[in-house]
């Protein structure tokens, strides 16, 4: 397999820079060669992407049109950068740097720090919940384990968003966000732990990108010094860029468009997080004539997955769904997804560790199998089912159920109700084990009725419940079983889980399995509820769950199982049934409703992007365009800059101070609205161009650069209101 994902050593380095090309597909190749101006590549799973952009970046060294030095790299994790700067080592083109965003951020903070601000660069702290822990003491609000992580979680999504503490309420709620406190509470927290990081000198993770940004904007001696350094940027994952790492991003390009951005909108499975595919999906209206290469020979999975991965999407809805990439197997025909319907969950996870236990004993590496979930919760099924096979297991992206510390602190409990019950009056109206269990775990935090949202909070109530569950399902095994008997059955589960890790199949969730892959996969509990998960209520909350589901389908290289189960326990009412994402795709299921129409085929494109209600007139190539020229001085302008204001920066302006100023207004309202950073609306330069030349029609604004077709159809009625002196405008929210 020539441009196979997963065969990426070379044992020497190519001999020239035509050799670094060898071995890539047509897609690949037009990305590699793609050197000048900006690049957008619609990358689906499985298509090779990091070959095509370390190929890309090797080429440009090795033929000497990019200097090692010059070109920064960014990711979203250590593991990915690190596996860049392999790959473009053994290519011949070391030297060049691949970090995250945060790693390139630290660099130049420390570096520039003593210059900005004076002194040394205040201390990271690793983790902030103590910090957060702190900020609860000082507000007299107390948090358990669970809404600390919670809290801290929505710390760290305002700061990735620019959200202060006193607009995270509207903020939150605007996002739709479930709270783990009061939104008020939330704010009055974020505020305090603000307020101690002051006072205590220190910085956190997500300062580290605002720093970096202020420092770049305030400093535009420092901001040059490093546009000098570094003169071209790749970003992977650009779907998952957050609006801070994007104003980061704009800053260290200033306006220069060297730029190769690599994502797909259909992997787009972290929004609560901050990210948002729009970046990727504007790209093309920001960069004009920006050259779109699309990715979708897929080397990982064979025809059967791809097919199934495919059907997924081809009935999404949303944004995301319109730009969705039709991938096309490059493997030889292997097995048909198989579906399986059980009673029960025990039923399901032993089924699955039987058919697991099957393939390793047929020849299969345990390494090569995984079993992935929706919530961490539903591994200790999948851990006990798996010992009792047999099978070494390993968890990723998640803490053995047994060594849960809410797992841990609830056996305590049990243990100590077991000795002492007879004194204890939580168990006095509780007649048998599972109501006294009950009992116990009211007294950690459990609750008949689940939390909303999700989030820690969930995780920990799922835990208990699991272990609320255990002890029902162990009452009505056995006669007359106690505490103690309930006791001595966890430890030993804990003990049995003990099992060798190396090697082992892999558990993880579905979000943590992101970026790997196996020879077989196990998805299962895709039952309604679970995929998609309650709480999941809004069209876009359950398109991201439709896209987490393609996302564990792409995991798959060869075989893949999907499995859910009528009832929790055995003996339960039946009144489950499959996730409505599989309506049509599994055997014997109704038809679901699909969008239809043709999906984005691979190949390069230099046309419109990003326009499906309204097809834009295809603009020249870059080359062909005729000189931009000052219109007062009619001299030919260069610089991006002065183009965007249709003057050279020298010659005099005749912009209407007044109707800046209310162009400003007008822009700030849009952002606060929108929940984005006013540039995003449009940038400084563009709201100068619109107050110097006052257009009278949409014709006239469109001509401004700046003002592309989406931007012209959103806000052009209110910009032209406002060059009209009109009253009323900016009352819409945006689109």
């Amino acid at each position: 397999m020539t441009a196979a994902t997963h065969s990426t050593l070379f044992p020497q380095a190519p001999d020239s820079a035509d050799a670094v090309l060898e071995g890539l597909d047509p897609e690949q190749r037009a990305v590699a060669t793609a050197l000048h101006g900006p690049v957008c590549v619609l990358a689906g799973a499985g298509t090779g992407k990091t070959r095509a952009i370390t190929h890309r970046i090797a080429y440009g060294v090795r033929a000497g049109i990019l200097q090692p030095s010059s070109v920064l790299a960014v990711t979203f994790t250590n593991r990915a950068a690190g596996e860049m700067r392999g790959r473009l080592r053994q290519l011949g083109a070391g030297g060049v740097q691949a970090r995250t965003f945060h790693s390139a951020a630290l660099r130049q903070l420390q570096y520039f720090w003593p210059k900005a601000i004076g002194g040394s660069l205040p201390r990271l702290v690793d983790r902030k919940i103590q910090l957060v822990a702190d900020a609860a003491a000082v507000c007299r609000i107390r948090l358990d384990r669970g809404e600390l992580r919670d809290v801290t979680a929505e710390i760290e999504w305002s700061k990735v968003t620019q959200t202060v503490p006193a607009d995270y309420a509207a903020a939150a709620a605007k996002a739709g966000r479930e709270t783990p406190r009061d939104p008020a509470e939330v704010a009055q927290l974020y505020s305090a732990y603000e307020e101690l990081k002051r006072e205590r000198a220190v910085i956190d993770f997500e300062d580290v990108l605002l720093l970096t940004v202020a420092v770049l904007q305030d400093r535009h001696d420092i901001a040059e010094q490093v546009r000098a350094q570094y003169q071209h940027f790749v970003v992977d994952e650009y779907q998952d860029v957050s609006p801070l790492q994007q104003r980061l991003l704009e800053l260290w390009l200033g306006e220069r468009e060297n730029l190769c951005v690599v994502g797909d909108a259909s992997q787009t499975i972290y929004s609560f997080t901050g990210a948002t595919p729009d970046h990727l999906l504007d790209f093309r209206t920001r960069h004009p004539g920006a050259t779109v290469v699309k990715l979708v020979r897929d080397y990982r999975s064979t025809p059967q997955v791809v097919r199934l991965a495919n059907g997924l999407l081809a009935q999404a809805r949303g944004r995301a769904a319109d730009h969705r990439l039709e991938l096309i197997s490059q493997r030889a025909p292997g097995t048909e997804p198989v579906f399986t319907e059980y009673t029960d969950e025990p039923a399901e996870a032993e089924g699955a560790a039987r058919r697991i236990r099957e393939l390793i004993d047929a020849g299969v590496p345990a390494s090569e199998i995984a079993v992935l979930f929706r919530t961490n919760s539903q591994s200790e099924t999948y851990e006990q089912a798996l010992a009792d096979a047999g099978v070494p297991y390993q968890l990723r992206g998640a803490e053995r159920f047994f060594d849960r510390p809410e797992v841990r602190k609830a056996i305590v409990s049990l243990r100590a109700a077991a000795r002492f019950g007879r004194n204890d009056a939580l168990l006095d109206d509780a007649p048998d084990l599972p109501s006294q269990v009950r009992a116990v775990l009211s007294g950690e935090g459990w609750t008949t009725e689940p939390p909303a949202g999700s989030g820690a909070v969930r995780e920990r109530w799922e835990s208990l419940a699991a272990l609320a569950h255990l002890a029902q399902d162990f009452a009505a095994a056995r006669d007359g079983v106690t505490l103690a008997d309930l006791v001595a059955e966890l430890d030993e589960r804990a003990n049995a889980q003990h099992a060798p890790t190396v090697q082992g199949v892999t558990l993880a969730s579905l979000h943590s399995a992101k970026g790997l892959e196996w020879d077989v996969v196990f998805l299962v509990g895709v039952a309604e509820g679970m995929m998609p998960i309650t709480y999941a209520k809004t069209d876009e909350q359950i398109e991201e769950e439709r896209r987490l589901l393609y996302v564990g389908v792409t995991r798959a290289r060869e075989r893949l199982h999907l499995s859910w189960s009528l009832s929790r326990a055995p003996g339960g009412r039946p009144n489950r049934r499959p996730s409505r994402f599989l309506d049509g795709l599994r055997p014997g299921s109704p038809a679901a409703g699909g969008r239809g129409g043709a999906a984005g085929a691979g190949g390069v494109e230099r046309g419109s992007f990003g326009t499906a209600s309204r097809p834009a007139a295809p603009r020249p190539r870059r080359g062909q365009r005729s000189p931009a020229r000052c219109r007062v001085c009619g001299r030919t302008l260069t610089d991006a800059g002065e183009m965007k204001l249709m003057r050279c920066e020298d010659c005099p302006s005749d912009m209407d101070e007044g109707l800046y100023q209310r162009l400003r207004e007008w822009r700030a309202d849009q952002a606060r609205r929108s929940g984005q950073p006013a540039f995003c609306v449009f940038t400084d330069k563009t709201l100068i161009a619109i107050a110097e030349t006052a257009p009278d029609d949409e014709h006239d604004l469109a001509r401004i650069p700046g003002v592309g077709m989406r931007k012209l159809g959103r806000y052009g009625a209110d910009v032209l209101a406002i060059c009209a002196g009109r009253e009323g405008v900016g009352e819409r929210d945006p689109d």
